[in-house]
């Protein structure tokens, strides 16, 4: 039997698979499996709601070309060890090696043009700020 191809406009058998058909990128990254999942979702809200109050923890302390101070907008949270890394892997719901950030600061927190050791030294901040 024949049939009109979706993908290439030909007429095939039925049976044929077009080499038009595009394929699916099966390769999902552990990490991009992880930030699918309930834990992080409810740990993501967790850290920018309740503790970093829904702001740039940059933007608030006014570094790194900040242009509002009391930003809100696009915020993010960060891993400050990145989850390709090991010991970032082991580390990957502990709100000590996470931070709220606004796009850009994100930017350039992956990029490395913010230090790890600062994004670490604002968490402690926050957590020392915030704890009961």
């Amino acid at each position: 039997m024949l049939k009109s191809c979706s993908y290439c406009g030909r007429v095939h058998d039925i049976k044929h698979q077009c080499s038009s058909k595009p394929t699916r990128n099966s390769k999902v990254s552990k990490a991009n499996r992880f930030r699918w999942t309930s834990a992080w979702q409810r740990k993501r809200k967790q850290v920018r709601e309740d503790r970093d109050l829904h702001m740039c923890q940059v933007c608030i302390r006014e570094l790194y070309d900040t242009q509002t101070k009391y930003n809100f907008d696009n915020i993010q949270v960060h891993h400050i060890i990145p989850l390709n890394d090991p010991e970032g892997w082991d580390k990957r719901l502990d709100e000590n090696c996470l931070i709220s950030l606004c796009y850009y600061h994100h930017s350039l927190a992956e990029d490395g043009e913010i230090p790890k050791e600062e994004l670490l030294q604002i968490v402690r901040e926050q957590e020392e700020k915030y704890s009961f």
